[in-house]
């Protein structure tokens, strides 16, 4: 399964991403609010490689997104009915996580029986926090120190977008 947008093309994951994945994953910039700490070392982020790709065969909902070819980040449902995206830092501001996540919603909603997706962010992360609202999920509810990293803990505001009358 693979979706295309105007400039990108999300796909499943596949071995040879691991260097990108590692760079992305690696910078603490992309980890800021993420819910773990940046991976320390390349082993790290072949268990997640891994992971995505085994449960690709199940589910193939959380895409690997492209920019001319190469891996960029990541974004889809990775969980449950939770969606979710990290982007290398290099490519913030640019739109992107938005257009894959316009593409990955309604094929979600159309392949999925979910009656709502959920998405989290650390209320901290604004720009996060104001894409998921641009998506049109609302917010339903926060809570504090929802997780711990390296001694530190955020907070999570969550959301939910329901499914579209008529659509599944």
């Amino acid at each position: 399964m693979t979706l295309t947008t105007d400039r990108l093309v999300l796909r499943e994951p596949r071995v040879d991403d691991l260097d990108a994945m590692y760079t992305l994953y690696s910078d603490p910039r992309a980890m800021k609010y993420w819910s773990t700490a940046p991976h320390a070392d390349r082993s790290v982020t072949k268990a997640l490689l891994d992971r995505c790709i085994a449960s690709w065969q199940d589910s193939p909902t959380y895409f690997q997104v492209t920019l001319d070819d190469a891996y960029i980040g990541s974004a889809g449902n990775h969980r449950d009915n939770e969606v979710g995206f990290i982007l290398h830092p290099d490519h913030w501001r640019k739109g992107y996580v938005f257009e894959a996540m316009q593409a990955v919603i309604p094929y979600l909603f159309d392949t999925t029986d979910h009656s709502e997706l959920t998405a989290e962010a650390d209320p901290l992360n604004a720009a996060s926090v104001g894409l998921i609202r641009r998506l049109g999920f609302t917010d339903t509810h926060r809570e504090k120190n929802t997780f711990c990293i390296n001694g530190i803990w955020s907070d999570s505001v969550y959301f939910a977008l329901p499914r579209p009358n008529g659509t599944r």
